[in-house]
């Protein structure tokens, strides 16, 4: 068996409609089905839901569901804020720039343009608490080849002593005005 593809991610929502229109208004996806039961189809438990699917660009769907008879939700706060986070990509440095304009005239807090060397960044939260990326490649196909040939050595070096290795610190060796 091979993956061909995400099928869907779905997270929760605390207002399908307002995230729904969130999505549409701000990363430009399509609303592309609306599915509500009162029962959970794989457990059969009793539980009302809203689940509604976006369309992320090239077959990836993002969904969500809202839960009204659920706890208010919340997230791993083990976990810091900036760890789990939904990474989607745009095709230019412009569309990011673009994307962030917007977010801000709304008074939405944007992160970044954040410089990652293979790859330029924003971040910032959607309605319900979930830390987006818009990322755009920069990467070349040498820094790919380079990256490639040292991802299992380490791979194994942080398994056994969970300290960073070094093999690719030349991604990280900028000067402030690489940052943006």
């Amino acid at each position: 068996m091979k993956i061909t593809r995400i099928h869907h991610v779905a997270y929760r929502c605390k207002d399908a409609k307002v995230t729904v229109e969130w999505y549409v208004k701000y990363l430009n996806m399509d609303f592309v089905l609306a599915i509500a039961e009162d029962q959970v189809p794989s457990t059969g438990a009793p539980d009302p839901y809203m689940h509604v699917f976006l369309d992320a660009g090239m077959g990836n769907v993002l969904a969500f569901f809202e839960l009204p008879s659920q706890a208010p939700m919340g997230r791993d706060e083990n976990t810091p804020a900036w760890v789990q986070h939904l990474a989607l990509e745009v095709g230019s440095m412009d569309e990011l720039l673009a994307a962030k304009a917007r977010l801000e005239a709304d008074g939405i807090e944007v992160i970044g343009p954040t410089n990652h060397t293979i790859f330029k960044s924003i971040y910032f939260f959607d309605p319900n608490g979930h830390r987006l990326e818009l990322a755009v490649n920069t990467a070349t196909p040498e820094m790919q080849q380079k990256l490639d040939a040292v991802k299992w050595d380490m791979l194994n070096e942080w398994s056994q002593t969970r300290k960073a290795p070094k093999h690719a610190a030349w991604m990280h060796e900028k000067t402030p005005a690489d940052q943006h």
